[in-house]
């Protein structure tokens, strides 16, 4: 194809009038709003008050801009990103201030107070199936991320996002997202999308050893964002080699590996909570479609994928491989609309409906989860710039 035809061929993401925008942001808008002040009345504290507007200002932008623009990727990012950074800044200190260190001690694993991690969630319901025993030392229904809360939130996020979790809710995800942006061009290039599938066999190694020793082998030893949550104190040669696994497996996994590739390593080659996500695609009720009949096989959307979802044969196919984490990249950087979010069996060719109908839930559950984060994460910052701490009364 000659460099005038591509040229000619070129279309704009499917836009909306704004209008429509700003009728369809309403409920968005009424939502966030109830959602900053949890019912409560607004704060007089400046340090409380500014973090809220802040964030809900924000949040909201994003969301027009997104629903105007059709650009789903470009307004997720910064949102997923900061719902990251938000979420260590608010986890850690808060974690100081209730127990005076970040580390788990005995009492914490007797008592069952530890906050329950979805990344443990395959560990956790596929051996309580065979062996009828739920092992993580937490609370079923009472406080702070119980189990049975969190288990209630993932089934009903999966049916309607499916591995779309890894995108718009895993407040980790944010973390190797954004450092796989840091670079505007990869140095290494090349990664065989086979390798998609290595986190499938990780999966059940996990989940057969986490069976076997009834314990979530992954959270005690694999886990790279332990260093940045919390972890046992280490008080022998077991937990410090642990802490070194945990340091090591954050630097290379979330750290380096993105910044080297642009893509999502830890997600898309290593998490066995995203391998386990995957199947969930095949039940959930949106899905990235290619239209087969638009696409001119430039590749474009290959190469942006951050979690290798694309390759050669999706293209003719016209759908991604089951790893898709539906960021919406694809959806932006094709150039002639052949790439769409769709309702799974509705036709191809309405775009717009197609998207607002995927954006509003995954949007809605992304400010849900990331909101509060986000404001505690500037809250935290004003903290430091007038005490001199993240700490409050320190």
């Amino acid at each position: 194809m000659t460099e005038t035809n591509v040229k000619a061929c070129v279309c704009p993401p499917a836009q909306i009038d704004w209008l429509w925008t700003i009728l369809l942001a309403v409920p968005m808008l009424l939502l966030t709003a109830m959602m900053s002040t949890n019912g409560q009345p607004m704060p007089t504290d400046p340090r409380r008050l500014i973090p809220m507007i802040m964030s809900f200002l924000f949040l909201n932008v994003m969301f027009i801009l997104m629903l105007r623009s059709g650009r789903i990727d470009r307004y997720r990012a910064p949102v997923f990103i900061l719902y990251a950074v938000g979420f260590v800044l608010m986890f850690i200190p808060n974690l100081l201030e209730v127990r005076g260190t970040v580390a788990i001690g005995a009492e914490e694993m007797v008592q069952g107070t530890v906050p329950f991690c979805h990344m443990v969630i395959p560990m956790t319901i596929i051996p309580a199936a065979f062996t009828r025993t739920i092992i993580f030392p937490g609370s079923m229904l009472e406080g702070f991320a119980s189990i049975g809360k969190m288990l209630v939130l993932w089934l009903g996020v999966s049916i309607v996002l499916g591995r779309g979790w890894c995108s718009w809710v895993c407040f980790y995800g944010g973390m190797d997202e954004g450092f796989s942006r840091i670079l505007p061009r990869p140095i290494i290039r090349r990664i065989s999308p086979a390798l998609r599938y290595v986190p499938f066999a990780f999966l059940l190694v996990i989940v057969l050893i986490s069976a076997t020793y009834l314990t979530p082998t992954y959270c005690e030893w694999l886990c790279p964002y332990k260093s940045v949550t919390e972890f046992a104190a280490v008080t022998d040669a077991r937990t410090l080699i642990q802490t070194v696994i945990f340091i090591a497996l954050f630097v290379g996994l979330v750290i380096v590996l993105p910044i080297l590739t642009g893509k999502r390593t830890q997600c898309g080659l290593f998490c066995p909570m995203g391998a386990f996500q995957s199947f969930t695609n095949k039940v959930n009720i949106f899905g990235i479609r290619i239209d087969t009949d638009k696409c001119k096989q430039c590749g474009v959307c290959i190469k942006a994928c951050p979690t290798l979802s694309l390759d050669k044969t999706s293209l003719p196919k016209g759908s991604p491989s089951m790893t898709c984490t539906k960021c919406g990249r694809c959806v932006d950087v094709c150039k002639f609309g052949a790439v769409t979010m769709q309702v799974k069996g509705s036709p191809v060719g309405h775009p717009n409906l197609g998207r607002v109908l995927f954006v509003y839930p995954a949007f809605l559950v992304m400010a849900i989860m990331g909101g509060s984060m986000i404001q505690q994460g500037l809250y935290r910052l004003i903290l430091l710039a007038t005490t001199g701490s993240l700490v409050s009364g320190s």
